[in-house]
């Protein structure tokens, strides 16, 4: 399983909102959405959020074993 709550933490050391996603960076409001509630989103996505952030994609996202393997 994939989680975001790493986005949450970056996002706030580097002074970004979510509004500031949809508002300024056309990031779409279903995909911040997408990434709150930790379901499948694009890589085109997780790469425009590093540019944004200059971050590394380990500063956005975890990654956890999944029982149903």
């Amino acid at each position: 399983m994939i989680k975001y709550d790493r986005l949450w933490k970056t996002m706030k050391t580097k002074g970004v909102t979510q509004y500031d996603l949809y508002t300024h960076y056309d990031v779409n409001r279903s995909q911040i959405n997408r990434l709150r509630h930790n379901k499948n989103v694009e890589i085109y996505t997780i790469n425009k959020l590093c540019n944004i952030l200059n971050c590394k994609v380990e500063d956005i996202m975890e990654h956890f074993f999944d029982d149903n393997t």
